[in-house]
């Protein structure tokens, strides 16, 4: 489930078509635009399909990562020890943070198959500035999975900061592995784990019970 969650993260956190047009796209047109063209170039491209890390990283860093916000992400995830660190040690936090995903968006871009993805209607006001994009993924032989995709206006366009998969926040699941660590290492021993866990090619938060 997990392995899903993440690979559904990587295919609408976005494909970078230009800050002009991402600025004044819908989240929701956005979000739905850049699944398709990531779904198709990973149909596409031999090298991808054959497992070339490489060949999937570039694509996580040139396509995917332009549309995160890592600093609010990083900042929800450590939560109420956000403030506790120093500015040297918060960069870090999001330095290791960013590594971290990136190894497991790129390990998780390589098990797409068969599934499809499906965006709702989305209602929103002029003038709002922080949504909800509603889908789900849809996978041969399996029950639709809902996907929520929280998203919020910048100069730089629509950034996605939060993704809950079927009633399940990345964002909350990695704030509780987050304080589990500080409680036991601190800081600092965050920061180090985050290092080790993206060496090792990346570490997804512990699943929930029957996931």
């Amino acid at each position: 489930m997990l392995r899903m969650f993440l690979l559904l993260l990587a295919l609408v956190s976005g494909v970078s078509t230009g800050r002009a047009l991402a600025a004044d796209t819908p989240p929701d047109m956005l979000a739905r635009s850049t699944t398709q063209e990531v779904i198709a170039i990973l149909k596409q491209d031999q090298e991808i399909k054959n497992g070339n890390m490489h060949k999937v990283y570039q694509l996580v860093e040139a396509k995917i990562l332009p549309n995160f916000d890592f600093n609010r992400m990083t900042q929800l995830a450590v939560g109420k020890n956000w403030p506790r660190a120093t500015a040297q040690q918060k960069q870090a936090l999001v330095t290791e943070f960013r590594n971290l995903l990136v190894r497991t968006y790129s390990a998780s871009l390589t098990a797409f198959t068969n599934q499809t993805v499906e965006f709702r209607p989305l209602t929103m006001k002029p003038d709002d500035t922080d949504v909800t994009v509603h889908s789900e993924i849809r996978q041969p032989g399996g029950q639709p999975i809902p996907i929520d995709y929280s998203m919020y206006k910048t100069s730089f366009g629509w950034k996605v900061y939060d993704v809950t998969i079927d009633g399940v926040s990345l964002v909350t699941n990695y704030r509780a592995s987050f304080a589990s660590t500080i409680r036991q290492k601190g800081i600092d021993g965050l920061i180090k784990t985050l290092a080790e866990q993206s060496a090792r090619g990346g570490a997804q938060p512990a699943p929930r019970s029957g996931s």
